[in-house]
C-alpha cells in the first residue's frame, strides 16, 4: 500500500512519534539521551522550530512541534540522521536505527494542544520509567519537569502552555500539575497517536447527521481538515531549495574544486568525499530522489546509497558543510 504524503506546511502543530527499528532501544544510556536533547535544542534554535512537549522513552520518542520557517521533514531529517550516525559510531554498530519513517499527525490547537502536552508528558509514567507524578516532576528526559521549573530546556515553549493555567508562574504551574495528575487515570488514549474521522468527532459515532470531513493525517475537526486541504496545494511550493547544479556549484566553491571534477567519479579522497556530501545533502536535506542524484553525478542507485552514508559520516565531522544546502 503506498504511503500517504505528509501534510508538511510551516506553522502546523504536529505530534511526532519516532520508534526504534524492530522496537529496539534508541537510547542506551544518559550520554545518548544528552546527545539527542542537545541536538534537537540546537536545531530548534537554528530553524526557529517550537517544541511544546517531549518525552524520551528507551525505544521511542514523542515530540510536539510547530515549525515556523522550515518544514517538519527538513527538521526531522537533520535531527534523526545526525543522531543515528553518532549513535552507530559510538556503539560500534551499522544499519538503520529507526523505523522506516517517523509518524507525524497534524493537530488542531483547540482542543488538542493541552491534551497532547499531558499525554506526551505522561509517557514516562505509562512506560514504568517513573513510579508516579511526584517522580515525574523531576524526571530529566521529559518536558514536564521543565514546565514545573525544575529543569531547563531553553527552547521549550513553556509560556504558551502555562499561560492557559494562570496569571502568575506559581498559579500556572500548580494548575498545570493538577491537570497532568488528573490525566493519569485516563491511561493510553489511541486518539492521540492517529488522526481520522472518529478522532475528529471527539470519539462520537459518525452518522449522516454528524459526518465531518476527515483525514488520517489530521487530529482535528471538519472545518480544520477542510482548511488544510485547501492549503495543501501550497506544499508543491516547498520543494528543493536548490537545483542539483547549484548544489554542486556551491560545494565546488566551498572546497576549492573544479565543478566538472565533482560531476565525474574520482579516486582522489577530497573529490570523492565532496561528491558523497553532495549526495547526502541532496537526498537528506533537499528531498531529491536517488535516481535524480545518480543521473547528475553518474552513479547507479546503489552507488548513491553508499555515497549518502559516507556523506552523512562526513557531515558529522564537518557539520559546517550543511550550510551548502541552505538558501
Amino acid at each position: 500500500m503506498p504511503r500517504t504524503a505528509r501534510l508538511d506546511l510551516p506553522g502546523l502543530l504536529q505530534h511526532v512519534i519516532v520508534r526504534g527499528i524492530e522496537r529496539r532501544k534508541i537510547f542506551l544510556d544518559d550520554e545518548d539521551r544528552d546527545g539527542f536533547v542537545s541536538r534537537f535544542g540546537t536545531l530548534l534554535e537554528a530553524t526557529k522550530t517550537q517544541i511544546l512537549a517531549w518525552a524520551l522513552i528507551p525505544n521511542h520518542v514523542h515530540l510536539l512541534l510547530r515549525t515556523t520557517e522550515t518544514t517538519l521533514s527538513h527538521f526531522m531529517r537533520r535531527l534523526l540522521t545526525g543522531y543515528a550516525v553518532t549513535f552507530n559510531l559510538r556503539h560500534h554498530r551499522c544499519g538503520h536505527l529507526f523505523q522506516n519513517r517517523y509518524k507525524s499527525i497534524v493537530c488542531e490547537d483547540e482542543p488538542y494542544l493541552l491534551e497532547l502536552v499531558r499525554y506526551i508528558h505522561l509517557n514516562p509514567l505509562r512506560a514504568g520509567l517513573v513510579s508516579g507524578v511526584d517522580e515525574l516532576d523531576s524526571y530529566r528526559w521529559c518536558g514536564h519537569s521543565v514546565l514545573l521549573g525544575n529543569r531547563e530546556c531553553g527552547q521549550q515553549q513553556t509560556e504558551e502552555v502555562l499561560a492557559r493555567f494562570g496569571r502568575t508562574a506559581e498559579e500556572a504551574r500548580r494548575g498545570y500539575r493538577s491537570f497532568v495528575e488528573a490525566g493519569v487515570a485516563l491511561g493510553r488514549q489511541e486518539r492521540f497517536v492517529g488522526g481520522g474521522l472518529r478522532r475528529s468527532l471527539n470519539g462520537e459515532e459518525p452518522d449522516s447527521r454528524n459526518r465531518h470531513a476527515y483525514d488520517e493525517r489530521i487530529l482535528g475537526g471538519g472545518e480544520f481538515v477542510e482548511s488544510l486541504w485547501k492549503e495543501e496545494g501550497l506544499r508543491e511550493r516547498l520543494g528543493p531549495r536548490l537545483t542539483l547544479e547549484e548544489l554542486v556549484e556551491r560545494m565546488a566553491t566551498v572546497e576549492g574544486l573544479d565543478r566538472g571534477a565533482l560531476l565525474r567519479r574520482s579516486n582522489r579522497p577530497k573529490i570523492s568525499e565532496a561528491r558523497a556530501v553532495v549526495c547526502a545533502l541532496a537526498v537528506r536535506e533537499l528531498d531529491y530522489k536517488g535516481t535524480e542524484v545518480g543521473r547528475a553525478l553518474g552513479l547507479k542507485r546503489a552507488g548513491v546509497s553508499l555515497a549518502v552514508r559516507r556523506g552523512e559520516a562526513a557531515l558529522v565531522r564537518r557539520p559546517d558543510l550543511r550550510s551548502v544546502a541552505s538558501c
